[in-house]
């Protein structure tokens, strides 16, 4: 069972490290040193769910009807276009700069934090793609027991990945302190929310015609 564990930690772990939409609210989160624990735990409880709904069933039963992956191909697209154009705008116009020598990094409620995170999580379609459809379909000739390895290693990868970039995020503050820093990563995500956006368009296309 030890190759089922490692097919779903490779698997995961290369759809979940591209820099997506949470990811890139889970850096910043690191980076102003807001509630990361919980943002983190929030992502990786959201991968768990979505992934064993995918693997256990539902996964096979969306790639069954090209309507649904349709949809969801469609609403991704639009979702990853609005975060990208969010990005550009901000890496155009904004001045800020992270000041840790004050309370700042702390001042957004923890409730606000757990709602926009639920909502970068459950209110992407690219995320049901990666971890219901893609994942769910992978395991759909799978043993229950192979798919239950499968899931451990899975879900391993997404906690590796999402408390490990939380906390390594924190130790890049001095760097976040100018300006100009935060515009190229804003530059960054934009670009590579674009790049899924049209790859996920192009794909949806393929899928009508």
């Amino acid at each position: 069972m030890l190759s089922m564990m490692l097919k779903g930690i490779f698997l995961s772990g290369s759809l979940i490290v591209a820099i997506g939409s949470q990811n890139a609210f889970l850096l910043r989160s690191g980076l102003k040193k807001q509630h990361v624990f919980t943002v983190a735990t929030l992502c990786f409880m959201g991968d768990v769910l979505l992934m064993s709904l995918g693997i256990f069933g539902i996964g096979a039963i969306i790639q069954s009807y090209d309507i649904a992956q349709i949809i969801l191909g469609a609403l991704g697209a639009a979702f990853l276009f609005w975060y990208g154009f969010s990005s550009l705008k901000s890496a155009l116009h904004s001045k800020h700069a992270l000041n840790v020598s004050s309370d700042d990094t702390q001042k957004r409620g923890k409730t606000s934090i757990v709602l926009a995170t639920l909502a970068i999580t459950f209110l992407n379609p690219h995320v049901y793609l990666d971890t219901v459809v893609v994942i769910g379909g992978v395991a759909s000739s799978f043993t229950l027991d192979e798919k239950l390895w499968f899931l451990i290693g899975s879900v391993s990868a997404s906690f590796l990945w999402f408390y490990g970039l939380g906390y390594a995020a924190t130790k890049l503050v001095p760097v976040f302190s100018r300006p100009s820093t935060w515009k190229i990563l804003d530059s960054i995500v934009a670009i590579i929310m674009f790049y899924i956006a049209f790859e996920l368009a192009k794909w949806t296309y393929g899928m009508m015609v």
